[in-house]
């Protein structure tokens, strides 16, 4: 140690990390950035997806041995866990002797059609292979972000947060021109044939809605450098403006998911207050700038919506909507669940299984396409494995939330998870990680929660 220099003097991040370290955050960065730009469109869009898949395939060659550090230093739950989601739709595509496939639960109709034309013999579990090998090559963004992300510190992790926020806000901009104008050229994807939208560059607006519910959590919760006065005021500005692209989507189950992360705010202010008055003036001029604060946010807020106050009541008028086409698909797929209980039919076979089971009654012009509820269309697809794997996961989460209360960066950590809670709290809904960008999210928010909720013991090792 030199000499006169304090004991306790804190280390910087630049000081402690190894240089690869650097390259394999812009590396991660680098993988979510072209999630961010190409993934938004779902299944349809086969070849963006793969765009970003071989991104991430090549730079998880490029750094296999990080990787692999991953299996060695992540908590034994979560690395089980990611195994055994690769595990089933690989399980699913192994080839099974006719006797053992046919025999399974609602395999007579597909036994009987390859009769019909020939085609006996061994057959995967899986009523469409092809489907269930798009399904695997999904995981393939998150699973890399996951295992590259581990080996970066704490602190950076921060960094890939910020980026998801400076993305929700191009997507405000981006998305401008589909709010104001009535055609349809400002638009990523055909099918988002809704002017006055905003989209951004999402297929489907309850995506893009939740993704600016994420970038809304992080800007409101992740630490900002202290480089500027004008960071805290530019720091709710944002926030502002998240909000209002939120609005802005028309996507009811955003707007209703954007108080998650107003609540963890309200809920964190609340308590450094608290905290605070107890050292006396200090703490109760903390306290009044908090106030003055959260009433300018308010105002900025109020000025802003006054700018669309059409586009607000119209978010708010489909809550009250009564005709939900939801309902009915819910109906039959149910029905077609029980029909693949226990086994499923496939990972990513939906579309395909579920026209078996729609009634007529229920049918209409257009194709449901999804079950517009995740834990059915998983139950159908990835039968009791699958809901199992529901369940672990969901446990895994309030795990990990309830260790991060003694985290120093509990908060970081909890940012993560509310994050995945609003993910799981719209799958009840729609089908949130069917595109490659909120797989990306999703996986940043993870990493946030399993890495920053731990405490600095523990995590010791990963930040060096």
């Amino acid at each position: 140690m030199q000499r006169g220099a304090p004991r306790d003097a804190p280390r910087r991040v630049s000081d402690t990390l190894p240089a690869p370290t650097d390259r394999v955050l812009w590396t991660v960065a680098a993988i979510i950035f072209v999630a961010m730009c190409l993934g938004g469109g779902g299944v349809r869009y086969g070849l963006n997806n793969l765009v970003v898949q071989l991104c991430a395939l090549g730079f998880l060659a490029f750094y296999r041995d990080t990787f692999l550090g991953f299996w060695r230093r992540a908590p034994l739950a979560l690395k089980a866990l990611v195994l055994a989601s690769l595990a089933l739709p690989v399980l699913q595509l192994v080839p099974l002797p006719e006797a053992i496939w046919s025999a399974l639960p609602g395999r007579t109709l597909a036994a009987d059609a390859r009769a019909a034309i020939g085609e006996i013999g061994w057959a995967s579990l899986s009523l469409d292979s092809a489907r269930t090998l798009v399904a695997l090559s999904g995981l393939i963004v998150p699973v890399t972000i996951l295992g590259l992300g581990w080996a970066i510190s704490r602190d950076q992790i921060h960094w890939l947060g910020w980026l998801v926020v400076a993305f929700g806000l191009i997507n405000l901009l981006a998305g401008t021109g589909q709010v104001v104008s009535s055609e349809e050229l400002t638009s990523f994807y055909p099918e988002t044939s809704m002017p006055g939208v905003l989209f951004g560059a999402f297929a489907n607006r309850n995506s893009t809605g939740l993704f600016l519910v994420a970038g809304l959590t992080f800007a409101s919760l992740l630490p900002s450098p202290r480089i500027h006065p004008l960071v805290g005021p530019a720091r709710i500005a944002v926030c502002v403006l998240l909000l209002l692209a939120i609005i802005l989507t028309q996507s009811r189950t955003a707007l209703a998911l954007s108080l998650v992360p107003l609540l963890l705010v309200g809920a964190k202010l609340a308590l450094e207050s608290r905290r605070q008055s107890s050292h006396g003036y200090a703490g109760n001029q903390r306290s009044w700038l908090i106030g003055l604060g959260t009433f300018g946010a308010l105002a900025l807020a109020a000025g802003l919506l006054a700018l669309a106050p059409g586009r607000l009541s119209e978010t708010l008028d489909r809550f009250n909507s009564d005709a939900n086409p939801r309902a009915y698909i819910w109906e039959d797929a149910l029905y077609s669940s029980k029909r693949y209980w226990p086994v499923g039919s496939g990972m990513g076979t939906f579309d395909e299984v579920f026209q078996v089971d729609e009634s007529l009654e229920n049918m209409t012009q257009r194709r449901a396409g999804r079950a517009h509820n995740d834990y059915i269309e998983v139950a159908i697809e990835g039968g009791l494995v699958g809901v199992a794997l529901i369940v672990a996961w969901l446990a895994l989460w309030g795990w990990l939330t309830w260790r991060a209360r003694s985290s120093s960066q509990r908060w970081v950590a909890w940012s993560g998870s509310a994050i995945l809670l609003t993910i799981a709290l719209q799958s009840i809904t729609d089908y949130p990680l069917r595109n490659q960008t909120m797989l990306a999210v999703g996986a940043i928010a993870l990493l946030l929660l399993a890495r920053c909720g731990s405490t600095a013991g523990v995590d010791e090792e990963n930040d060096q």
